[in-house]
């Protein structure tokens, strides 16, 4: 059987810099995470298919990496973030001055302490699971670039090495970082976390 390749590919900075964001803020990518982006990417593009989530921090790189490239772009709406609830907009800083027991509540048990009106996070792994697999399904012996969000990188990289929940905010995901997954005989093996394609080839 061929070798599926997989890279994932978090965005880059967005406009109004770090916060929780989830799947309702859809703000775009700033002047740095273009940058940041164009710069991992470099003047790589070895993959025959390219997935985003429509989220505008994700489509508009791939749409013009698609669109330099002349590889298909296909948006899938299960690659968004995982919804942040009342988290959403607010930085990291203000959870920690403002609500310092919930947000270390969260960090110790992410499953059991959803911040108020937060997607089930068993739901979103499944969520993200099943459009993943489906992609293997569909693409299998291809070499596809998937560019979504950090959540959905540490969820698909939290299924590949059959790791709990439970520790999965225990995964750095940097801006424009990549993660390569090789596929043999259905077995995910990551090869690569948070380098440039540069790093790859």
């Amino acid at each position: 059987m061929a070798e599926t390749l997989v890279d994932l590919m978090r965005h880059g900075e967005p406009e109004g810099g770090s916060q929780y964001r989830g799947n309702r803020v859809d703000d775009p990518l700033s002047p740095k995470g273009w940058q940041q982006m164009r710069d991992s990417a470099g003047l790589h593009a070895p993959w025959q298919q390219i997935i985003t989530s429509p989220l505008k921090r994700c489509y508009a790189f791939a749409d013009e990496l698609g669109s330099q490239h002349n590889i298909p772009v296909t948006m899938m709406d299960n690659l968004k973030e995982v919804g942040f609830g009342s988290w959403e907009g607010m930085t990291r800083d203000q959870l920690k001055t403002s609500r310092l027991q919930e947000y270390d509540a969260f960090y110790q048990d992410p499953i059991n302490n959803r911040p108020e009106g937060a997607e089930n996070l068993q739901d979103f792994f499944l969520r993200v699971t099943d459009a993943y697999q489906s992609l293997l399904n569909n693409f299998a012996g291809q070499h596809i670039l998937i560019v979504a969000h950090a959540g959905v990188i540490r969820a698909i990289l939290s299924h590949t090495l059959l790791s709990s929940l439970q520790g999965m905010y225990r995964i750095q995901v940097d801006n424009a970082g990549i993660s390569r997954i090789s596929y043999k005989q259905h077995k995910g093996v990551l090869l690569k976390h948070n380098v440039t394609m540069s790093e790859l080839q």
